[in-house]
């Protein structure tokens, strides 16, 4: 929002919400019906292939948002080194309003245009004149409606509302209050309506002249460079036609220069080019891919979860993972990207972030939850976790975590079974369990004396029974295979305190992976259950209370945090995560993995003075 809203700031279609597309419904189903009912001299193909070409902008403008996102995850050539944070999410969630604007616009000029009628596929002539047109006046007009917006009364009413994305997305490059693109859309209608009129339009002129002016604008607001220094070397003028995305970025960080659309000309000529634009390219161009200190591993969970990758769809991976009705219309995309991740072998970067000194990165194995469950799937993932180990190896990684279930006990027990292999490995493999012990921990209750254990009795659940013995606090077990084995693990003065129970009746339960969800019905009313397991609880009580999943709330030094873990709310981090950054911060050149396991004090008096924060429990 602009600091000072002026008229028609907001769009039209804003009390619609998600269902905003409804307006485009009539016109939808008459193109549709009219290609149908129509005799084939009738038809007009140029009327029913609006709406698929809206779809297309659609995509073309997500394909660049996660290459993007991508890419600078990566660090490869980018040009602003500084973070997105949720708050620039939220503000650019609404980037198809533009597309429902101009279809919107488009409709109603065919309906009222008789010019616009059957157009050809191709008409040489059009596509001239829209070169011509918009090189000449569109580029002019534009200019110095742009440096207009920068006066104080309309930046302040306008257009403070685009720059208050000083680190750019592709999708930024259209996030502006209505009225601007009004003007915007009547600037690049010179070349559209003189085609018409003159008879010289065509399908793919105007759909490729508006292609053209999404392309442009995801380009110069991606925030990394890639055009290569040989076009200009070539053919030197170019500099004067062609803008770079470091050359638009530069007037999202100084405001004052470089107000062009596309063409620099108009900067050169009217002496607002920034003088710094030819140093940023080329230093932005040498740019290496960054190397960071901290690595967690972690994998997609169901087949829709690669929406809510922050390289997907930025609203989705903006908020807490759940599962969306629409979502079963989207299955063509999911069953695709389901091939692509079982042809893909290989890891791949999600996320960058900066805490204090550290450089911290996210890579995802491209498998799902189902796959870890097949044994026959165990080695070629193996060798995935292993190939970024020894990846993460030669980038000078100092932590390497292992999250989800890419530290699974039949797996690879823990990660004991990389260390056993690469003994001589210089990074620390490290599981997270002594933090996820230390958060389980602390989100019992203060005054609770008898707990319930449930779950399969992992590394984490025999640390949580031991511990919790040592400090005269009765854990009940409900199975007596389950508590042989927990009294062989532990201490003998801490054997007392364990109870091999018949009765539910303890407020207290702490759950892991493996347990019978319906014996939550079996629990009293006002029951807290505490996960200590990798995945959230199903919740079938109303009258109960349910704990997350392990995990803390980030300091707000955290940089670069705009998507959520999971099902984990903003600004909210796994155990498993935190512990890998503690180990960097720390520098305890240790390896957690397999039996064994950090002092879980220390850690968890790290974690505090560092800035995590523990969870609230459940009100």
């Amino acid at each position: 929002m602009a600091t000072k809203p002026g008229i028609l700031t907001e769009w039209p279609w804003k009390p619609l919400g998600s269902f905003k597309f409804v307006i485009l419904t009539p016109w939808v189903v008459h193109s549709t019906y009219s290609l149908i009912m129509k005799g084939e001299r009738e038809r007009d193909y140029g009327y029913f292939l609006i709406f698929p070409f809206l779809l297309l902008r659609m995509l073309h403008n997500q394909i660049w948002i996660s290459i993007s996102r991508y890419q600078t995850a990566k660090g490869k050539n980018k040009i602003v080194d500084k973070g997105l944070e949720f708050e620039q999410v939220d503000r650019e969630r609404n980037w198809d309003d533009q597309i429902l604007f101009n279809g919107t616009l488009f409709y109603i000029g065919y309906m009222t245009i008789p010019q616009a009628y059957k157009l050809p596929l191709w008409r040489t002539n059009g596509v001239v004149m829209t070169i011509l047109l918009h090189a000449g006046p569109v580029e002019f007009l534009y200019y110095w409606f742009h440096r207009a917006l920068h006066h104080h009364y309309l930046y302040s009413r306008y257009h403070s509302h685009h720059h208050s994305s000083i680190v750019t997305e592709p999708i930024t490059s259209v996030i502006h209050p209505f009225a601007e693109h009004i003007v915007y859309f009547m600037l690049f209608a010179i070349p559209m309506l003189s085609t018409l009129f003159t008879g010289t339009a065509s399908i793919i002129c105007i759909t490729g002249y508006v292609m053209f002016i999404d392309f442009m604008n995801n380009l110069g607001h991606c925030n990394f460079e890639l055009i290569p220094k040989t076009l200009f070397s070539v053919f030197p003028p170019l500099k004067y036609l062609m803008y770079t995305p470091s050359y638009h970025s530069l007037h999202h960080t100084q405001f004052r220069t470089n107000y062009s659309l596309f063409m620099p000309i108009y900067d050169y000529v009217y002496g607002t080019m920034d003088k710094s634009s030819d140093t940023l390219y080329e230093t932005s161009l040498k740019r290496s891919e960054e190397s960071p200190d901290v690595v967690h591993l972690t994998h997609l969970t169901t087949p829709e979860s690669i929406y809510h990758l922050r390289l997907g769809f930025a609203s989705l991976a903006s908020k807490p993972y759940t599962s969306k009705l629409y979502f079963w219309l989207m299955w063509p995309v999911t069953f695709c990207s389901l091939i692509i991740t079982w042809i893909y072998g290989h890891t791949f970067v999600v996320e960058a972030n900066n805490f204090e000194k550290i450089k911290w990165q996210s890579w995802v194995v491209p498998r799902y939850t189902i796959h870890y469950m097949l044994q026959w799937q165990r080695e070629a993932i193996n060798n995935m976790i292993e190939r970024a180990i020894l990846d993460a190896e030669m980038k000078g990684v100092k932590v390497f975590s292992l999250g989800l279930l890419n530290q699974g006990e039949k797996l690879n027990r823990n990660g004991e079974l990389y260390i056993k292999r690469y003994p001589k490995l210089k990074l620390n493999l490290v599981d997270g369990s002594s933090l996820v012990v230390a958060v389980v921990l602390n989100n019992i209750p203060k005054g609770t004396t008898q707990v319930i254990l449930r779950g399969n009795l992992s590394k984490v659940a025999y640390a949580i029974a031991n511990t919790l013995c040592e400090r005269d606090i009765k854990v009940a077990t409900l199975y007596k295979d389950e508590y042989e084995k927990l009294k062989l693990r532990l201490t003998s003065k801490s054997t007392s305190n364990l109870i091999l129970s018949t009765s539910y009746a303890r407020k207290t339960w702490l759950v892991g992976d493996g347990w019978n969800e319906d014996e939550q019905l079996m629990a009293p009313e006002g029951t807290l259950f505490i996960p200590f397991s990798q995945f959230p609880l199903k919740k079938m009580r109303k009258d109960c209370f349910y704990h997350s999943t392990p995990a803390m709330v980030t300091p707000k030094s955290f940089t670069n945090m705009h998507s959520c873990e999971n099902w984990l709310s903003r600004r909210v981090m796994s155990a498993w995560r935190i512990a890998g950054i503690l180990h960097a911060l720390e520098g305890w050149n240790v390896h957690e993995c397999g039996d064994k396991m950090f002092n879980i004090e220390e850690i968890w008096r790290a974690s505090l003075r560092h800035g995590f924060r523990p969870l609230a429990i459940p009100a």
